[in-house]
């Protein structure tokens, strides 16, 4: 019974491990949902996010799943919760591994780790971009020239949890001899972004050498979130510098 035991914690040690190093690696192929800090446009929603993930070496693909809870308000600041992927079987909520908000006036930001109660302020060196770095989606188009492995098409307008949204899908075909796959691969990246809300809500990577990522905002409220929401609690204590992200399988 012990060893059965030790075998399943030891099981899922390999699992979490596994998930931390797949989805750091997954941070250089997409940059997700960016919330931008631009006053005047006030909403909150849920991110959706679901991730399938190719390991090497022939593994079977990992199936996971998360939700952020996401808001900004009249003055830009905003409010970012990260949950732990788990596999989508799992019909519970995800637990929060930690919050984000960030004050565009002061060009300051807390991160908020419930588990332990305690935070992290600072204040960045220059502010955030007020637009996504991957803009593609936006009437003004992308500035870079496609190249003769890239087409892009134009997806059209449509609603998307209320807000409407302009979409472009990206496609890069790399040759057999540069995929080291020894066939053709296709990837496939599509935006839909909201000019109300000057961001992305949806941005979805497809590589079949890795895997796919899908991030949607969903359950749009275009209102003032409730300003306590970017306050640290009372019972926090600070963290101490130098302590890394308790479980970095966020996505």
């Amino acid at each position: 019974m012990r060893s059965r035991s030790a075998a399943t914690c030891l099981t899922s040690l390999v699992l979490l491990i596994l998930l931390a190093t797949l989805v750091r690696a997954w941070a250089q192929y997409t940059s997700g949902i960016f919330l931008t800090p631009v006053p005047g446009a006030p909403f909150s929603g849920v991110i959706v996010v679901e991730r399938t993930i190719v390991p090497r070496g022939g593994d079977s693909a990992l199936h996971l799943k998360t939700v952020r809870d996401v808001a900004r308000d009249s003055q830009g600041r905003i409010y970012n919760v990260f949950r732990q992927l788990v596999p989508v079987s799992d019909n519970a909520t995800p637990p929060v591994v930690r919050i984000h908000f960030y004050d565009p006036r002061t060009r300051s930001y807390t991160y908020l780790y419930p588990q332990q109660k305690t935070h992290t302020t600072g204040t960045v060196n220059h502010p955030p971009a007020a637009e996504p770095a991957d803009l593609i989606a936006s009437p003004a188009g992308s500035s870079a020239p496609l190249n003769q492995f890239t087409k892009e098409e134009d997806l059209g307008t449509q609603s998307i949890s209320g807000v409407s949204a302009h979409g472009v899908r990206e496609i890069q075909t790399i040759s057999a001899a540069g995929s080291n796959t020894a066939k053709e691969i296709v990837l496939t990246d599509e935006y839909w972004y909201s000019e109300d809300l000057h961001m992305n809500v949806v941005v979805k990577h497809d590589d079949p050498r890795t895997g796919r990522v899908s991030m949607t905002l969903t359950q749009v409220t275009r209102t003032e979130p409730d300003p306590s929401i970017f306050q640290i609690p009372d019972d926090y204590k600070t963290r101490a510098i130098g302590s890394g992200p308790v479980n970095s399988a966020v996505p």
